[in-house]
C-alpha cells in the first residue's frame, strides 16, 4: 500500500517539475545558481525505510522524504489499528557541511527553513555548547576534541585540538556543518547505514549517534590526557627543571582547553532528553549519552585538579632544589672564609703578629686553617647542608 502511495506520487511530482524546469546538473542547481563553488559539501543523501535513497539534489532528496512521510500518515490513518508514526514514517534527509561559506548555508536555510539566527551561528561558529529550538526544528552545538600525538610532550606541544559541529534537526532533515577538521562524521554515517533498524529511529536517532560519537572521543582523549598526566607526575618526582615546568604548564593550558569545551555541555545535554520533540523512546538513549558526559566531566575536573596539584608540587621541588644548591653554596663559602680570613690577617705586613719569627708558624697557621675547614665541612655535612 506504500509503495502505490508512494512512488506514483514521486513521479507524478517529477513529471510536473521536468514540464516546467529546464534540465540542469547537480552543479549548476548546487553552485551555479544557488550558491558559489565549494568544496564543502561533504555528502547528502535521502534515507527511506531504512536504506540509503539517490537522489538528482537535495530538493529531489527532500521531496522523496516528505512523500514517503506523508504516504507512511495516509496509510497510517487509513488502516486499521495502525499507530500515528508507525511502519517507517521516519524518512529523513541528512545534508554533511564542512566549513561552509555565508551562501552556501543560507540556500539550505531556504530549502529546510531554517532559523536566521541559527544559521548565522552556524556559519560564524565559535559558540558555546547549547541546544536551542526554533519552531518544530532543534539546534544543537556540539564542541569536539582530539588528542594530537607528539613524540615529546614540549612547553609548546599542542596536545588537544578543537572544534565546532552544529546539528540543524527537524522532522524530516539533519544538517550538520563541522567546523575544524576533528571528529569527521563519516564513521557515523557509515556505522548508520550498516544497521537499518539506528536509521528507522529518524533525525533524533542520528542526533544521538552524534551526540554519541563526540561523547566517546571526550572519553577517548581525557583517558589519553589522564596518561599523560601521570607520565609527567612520575617525571616530576623523578627530576625537575625549569623547562620541565614549561610543560607542565602547557599540559594545563590544555586541560583548560578541553575543560572548557566539555564541561558546558552537560546542561544543554541534560535538558535535550527531556524535550517533547525526543520522542519517548529515544529519551533513555539521550540519557545514556548524558551519564556518560557526566563521567567524562568528571575525569576532566579531577585531571584538572592532579595538574594544578602537580604543577604545585613542580614548583615547591624546584623551590626546594634551589634552596638545597643554595645552602651547598653557602657551605663552601663558609669553609673558604677561615683560611681566607687567616691569610687576610697576616698580610697585613705587622711587625708584632704572633709565630712571624717561629720556625714551625707557617705549617702552625695551615695546620689551624685545614682543622678548621674538616671541622665545618663535617658540622655541615652532618646537618644535610652537603
Amino acid at each position: 500500500m506504500r509503495s502505490s502511495l508512494l512512488f506514483p506520487r514521486i513521479k507524478h511530482t517529477r513529471a510536473i517539475r521536468a514540464a516546467h524546469t529546464p534540465a540542469v546538473s547537480l552543479r549548476e542547481r548546487m553552485t551555479g545558481v544557488c550558491v558559489p563553488p565549494s568544496d564543502s559539501l561533504v555528502e547528502y543523501a535521502a534515507y527511506v525505510g531504512g536504506k540509503k535513497i539517490d537522489a538528482l539534489g537535495i530538493p529531489d532528496a527532500l521531496e522523496i522524504v516528505r512523500a514517503h512521510n506523508a504516504a507512511a500518515e495516509a496509510a497510517s490513518d487509513g488502516g486499521a489499528g495502525s499507530g500515528k508514526g508507525s511502519g517507517g514514517s521516519n524518512a529523513f534527509v541528512w545534508v554533511g557541511l564542512h566549513e561552509p561559506d555565508a551562501p552556501e548555508v543560507e540556500w539550505l536555510a531556504e530549502v529546510f527553513a531554517l532559523h536566521p539566527l541559527a544559521v548565522e551561528d552556524a556559519v560564524k561558529a565559535h559558540q558555546r555548547p547549547k541546544v536551542e529550538r526554533y519552531g518544530d526544528s532543534i539546534f544543537v552545538v556540539l564542541k569536539t576534541v582530539a588528542y594530537i600525538d607528539h613524540d615529546v610532550l614540549t612547553a609548546t606541544s599542542e596536545i588537544i585540538g578543537t572544534g565546532e559541529l552544529m546539528v540543524f534537526v527537524g522532522p524530516d532533515f539533519v544538517v550538520t556543518v563541522r567546523h575544524g577538521s576533528h571528529c569527521p562524521l563519516a564513521e557515523v554515517r557509515a556505522r548508520l547505514e550498516d544497521k537499518p533498524k539506528l536509521l528507522n529511529r529518524g533525525p533524533t536517532g542520528v542526533l544521538h549517534a552524534i551526540a554519541d560519537h563526540v561523547v566517546d572521543r571526550y572519553l577517548s582523549v581525557a583517558d589519553r590526557m589522564q596518561a599523560e598526566l601521570e607520565d609527567v607526575e612520575a617525571m616530576v618526582f623523578a627530576d625537575v627543571s625549569a623547562r620541565d615546568i614549561g610543560r607542565i604548564y602547557n599540559l594545563k593550558r590544555e586541560m583548560i582547553e578541553m575543560k572548557r569545551s566539555v564541561m558546558p555541555l552537560q546542561s544543554p545535554m541534560s535538558t535535550l532528553a527531556q524535550r517533547r520533540m525526543i520522542p519517548s523512546e529515544m529519551r533513555e538513549y539521550f540519557r545514556d549519552v548524558v551519564d556518560h558526559l557526566a563521567r567524562v566531566c568528571e575525569q576532566v575536573e579531577s585531571s584538572n585538579e592532579l595538574c594544578n596539584s602537580i604543577l604545585q608540587a613542580a614548583l615547591a621541588r624546584s623551590n626546594a632544589l634551589a634552596n638545597e644548591d643554595m645552602r651547598k653554596i653557602s657551605s663552601w663559602v663558609a669553609i673558604m672564609a677561615v683560611p681566607t680570613m687567616i691569610a687576610g690577617i697576616y698580610g697585613m705586613n705587622f711587625e708584632h703578629m704572633p709565630e712571624l719569627d717561629s720556625v714551625f708558624g707557617y705549617p702552625l697557621v695551615l695546620g689551624v686553617m685545614v682543622v678548621a675547614c674538616t671541622l665545618l665541612y663535617r658540622g655541615f655535612r652532618r646537618n644535610g647542608w652537603m
